[in-house]
């Protein structure tokens, strides 16, 4: 075990000092010999962590604090587990409607993307939101925000996507901005207003990708309502020629792009991607040798996505030993969404991650911490227990870190922090 991790200000007055808590840093570079398979974790048994102005200064045992800190207050963890918040890289958060006739048309043999060709799927989503006003459309998405902040997540990301126009794409992500506002967590917005072909664009694919670029994407960036920009490459959306184009804007306009890649198809979408330096390529369930190649000498981050495979009961499994063995980073998110994957659960994904795609639990929650963090651009600040980054941390009642992903049964975090500050459960 590390005795002594790292500090900045370990002396003199602080805001917060957690104590007499087992942290799982979750950095790579705690235990990184160590035999013991708590060292994956990043383990410091029997830890504290001092933290002013919202950020980590010092980590480290217990019997190391130094003798002249002066915390303004103290909380003592009683031996429960400190772990950094957990981060949902990839969710679509903000809808409005039902869709819950899909789940029995799958059930009776039709496929998504024989739902999507008669007008369902994701169409049905965007009429609905487009009808839907900008309060109205904010209230609908906070049992679901609050489902994920109930369970420590500190850091998620919002796609839009169910507007195709512009006058929705907006709506949706003042949305985000407006949910952002109101609740204590950090919300990543992103434009994905290539997500599927509008009806008003019927057959005219290239048109509307003009459109996007032309009429859309220069508003979004304006108004700074988006950090990235999001594509669904796939045989039932967009191809790689159009998915270039809407990568050449976003970057000429200063945004990040990402990639629904590889879902249902080989589309070669995550060589694209990762020459366009994309933070993440997201599901990979048909991702190619060629592909696995392409991440393992870019810094983008494959984030897999095990609630849409096991609600559309797909049996084609993302390469996760091929995607192991060359290093790359496997980030893991709800996918959160009307149609696909209904899901406000991340230790849910932590779970089907382990039993259906082969992950440890280890990486699992890596995948939800440390490596979300990357697939969002935040790894500098978030996703681990590092001196400098935030401090956004849960503390768990449970007996390893293993059990985040092993037991479904209801324990949630006892304290919750939000940039150094308890975050209320009162108000959800």
């Amino acid at each position: 075990m590390t005795n002594a991790y790292s500090g900045r200000k370990a002396t003199g007055t602080c805001d917060l000092l957690i104590t007499h808590v087992h942290i799982a840093t979750m950095d790579p570079s705690i235990n990184a010999h160590s035999e013991n398979t708590a060292g994956s974790y990043g383990e410091i048994s029997d830890g504290a962590v001092v933290i002013d102005q919202g950020v980590i200064q010092w980590v480290g045992s217990a019997e190391s604090i130094p003798s002249a800190l002066q915390p303004k207050e103290v909380i003592n963890g009683h031996g429960q587990w400190l772990m950094p918040g957990l981060i949902d890289c990839h969710t679509h958060l903000i809808y409005a409607g039902d869709r819950s006739t899909e789940f029995e048309q799958r059930l009776e043999g039709k496929s998504y993307s024989d739902i999507a060709k008669q007008g369902g799927g994701i169409m049905s989503t965007v009429n609905a939101t487009r009808r839907c006003s900008l309060d109205h459309l904010i209230d609908q998405s906070r049992p679901r925000l609050e489902a994920l902040l109930r369970e420590g997540v500190t850091t998620l990301e919002i796609k839009s996507g169910y507007g195709l126009n512009l006058e929705t794409e907006l709506k949706i992500l003042r949305a985000a901005r407006e949910l952002e506002q109101q609740y204590p967590v950090r919300i990543e917005k992103t434009f994905l207003g290539a997500h599927t072909l509008p009806p008003e664009f019927s057959g005219q694919a290239d048109a509307y990708i003009k459109h996007v670029c032309e009429e859309m994407l220069p508003v979004i960036a304006e108004e700074g309502l988006a950090t990235a920009v999001d594509v669904f490459c796939e045989n039932i959306a967009f191809n790689v020629s159009q998915t270039e184009k809407v990568f050449q804007c976003a970057k000429s306009l200063g945004l990040h792009v990402k990639l629904h890649a590889e879902q249902l198809s080989d589309s070669q979408g995550t060589q694209l991607a990762t020459a366009y330096e994309a933070l993440s390529v997201d599901h990979l369930e048909y991702l190619s040798e060629e592909g696995v190649k392409a991440l393992e000498n870019s810094t983008t981050v494959a984030t897999l996505l095990p609630g849409a495979f096991y609600f559309l009961k797909e049996s084609q499994l993302p390469p996760v030993e091929k995607l192991r063995a060359s290093g790359i980073p496997m980030a893991l998110a709800t996918d959160l969404n009307p149609g696909t994957s209904p899901f406000t659960s991340l230790r849910l994904m932590m779970n089907m991650a382990c039993t259906l795609f082969g992950l440890t639990p280890s990486e699992a929650l890596a995948g939800v911490t440390r490596q979300s963090a990357r697939a969002l651009g935040l790894h500098h600040q978030v996703g681990m227990i590092k001196t400098g980054y935030q401090a956004d941390l849960t503390l768990w009642p449970i007996q390893s870190p293993a059990s985040l992903a092993a037991s479904l049964t209801g324990e949630r975090p006892s304290l919750t922090f939000y940039q150094g500050k308890v975050r209320s459960s009162s108000a959800y």
